[in-house]
């Protein structure tokens, strides 16, 4: 049985059913590249575990490379356009701010699980401008996580030394739950990035701010 209904689309078509089947066929490509592997995982693979021919796949995506490259933008745009938009609307001290960035991150693993493997993993096999684009939204996002918590030592909330390190203990800490976290395990994503936070409060967090864990 097809795990996609078999109707023919272009690159170019347009609408919410062209843009819902190119987000299947890239979760459905993540989870086998994590599974087999990016190198072993052909087209004709994808094509088979989507139910299509493989000429109907080119219609959406014209090689794996392309889809490697979705897949990497779609991970960085995601957290970028969230941290943006709390950003804009100036809601949230730095605490919960902090709360908010280590949240979007460890919850990638249950909203686009396969998806982070790929992402960390296989930067490499990116083309060399896609790095340099990737690369510099990624820096773009630690300089976010920066003025987080540099506008939380100066709102009495952290007492940070070095905020480029502390950032980088920060997304070191989430990033790296891809390899060992089970989104169908026994906590959630969002009880797994309280308890990060809580952590790493009681580490860096002032002591009004602990006050505020009891």
């Amino acid at each position: 049985m097809s795990v996609l209904p078999n109707q023919p689309k272009t690159l170019a078509t347009p609408g919410v059913r062209g843009r819902k089947r190119r987000a299947q066929i890239m979760d459905i490509a993540a989870r086998l590249f994590e599974d087999r592997g990016y190198h072993e995982t052909s087209m004709e693979a994808i094509a088979d575990a989507v139910g299509v021919r493989k000429a109907s796949l080119y219609y959406y995506f014209t090689s794996k490379d392309d889809l490697l490259v979705e897949i990497h933008q779609e991970m960085i745009d995601l957290i970028l356009d969230k941290q943006r938009e709390r950003v804009a609307a100036g809601e949230l001290p730095p605490s919960q701010m902090l709360l908010a960035i280590m949240t979007d991150l460890i919850s990638l693993m249950e909203s686009h699980p396969g998806h982070l493997r790929i992402f960390f993993e296989h930067f490499r096999e990116l083309p060399t401008e896609i790095q340099h684009e990737i690369a510099g939204k990624r820096n773009e996002y630690r300089e976010m996580l920066i003025t987080v918590l540099d506008d939380g030592r100066e709102a009495g909330e952290f007492a940070v030394d070095d905020s480029f390190l502390t950032a980088m203990l920060i997304l070191g800490m989430c990033n790296w739950t891809y390899q060992w976290f089970d989104p169908a395990g026994r906590v959630s994503a969002e009880t797994l990035a309280k308890l990060f936070y809580r952590q790493s409060v009681e580490g860096f967090g002032t002591a009004a701010l602990r006050a505020q864990l009891n």
